[in-house]
């Protein structure tokens, strides 16, 4: 990769890491519209849980890794909110760089062997097949001749 390419992939993990880490922290307290969609028709504390009506959220489960390690928008164990979900945001990031950039460099590995000139465009050596522009094969055949 040239180096022009590279300082632009570092610029946009940069920009990546900054908004996850800190920005992420401003974001809505109920991003989700799904959830609160479920709610609709139910009363609800001021914790979240349901305490009477009727909705679909009633039926909701916890889901089977809602006691991992990045359950919730944040890293179990660390206390502090604000710097639990910076932290998992950017473990986010670089999970997703390193699983990007990886699945990239086996895709160019076995991609095909080189670039193919499109037809016609001359950009192969004289008398390579897929050059159809009768100009150019007359005028390779009078300077090889």
């Amino acid at each position: 990769m040239r180096r022009r390419n590279w300082g632009f992939v570092l610029g946009g993990l940069l920009v990546a890491l900054l908004l996850a880490g800190v920005v992420s922290n401003y974001a809505s307290p109920h991003p989700d519209g799904l959830d609160s969609s479920l709610l609709k028709g139910c009363t609800v504390n001021a914790a979240g849980e349901i305490t009477g009506g009727s909705c679909p959220g009633q039926q909701a489960k916890n889901h089977e890794l809602s006691d991992s390690p990045l359950a919730g928008y944040g890293i179990r164990g660390v206390d502090n909110r604000f710097l639990s979900t910076g932290l998992s945001g950017v473990l986010g990031v670089l999970l997703t760089f390193a699983l990007g950039g990886g699945l990239f460099r086996l895709a160019r590995r076995h991609g095909p062997a080189g670039p193919a000139a499109p037809a016609g465009s001359g950009g192969g050596p004289a008398g390579e097949a897929g050059d159809t522009d009768p100009a150019d094969a007359g005028r390779r055949a009078a300077h090889a001749g």
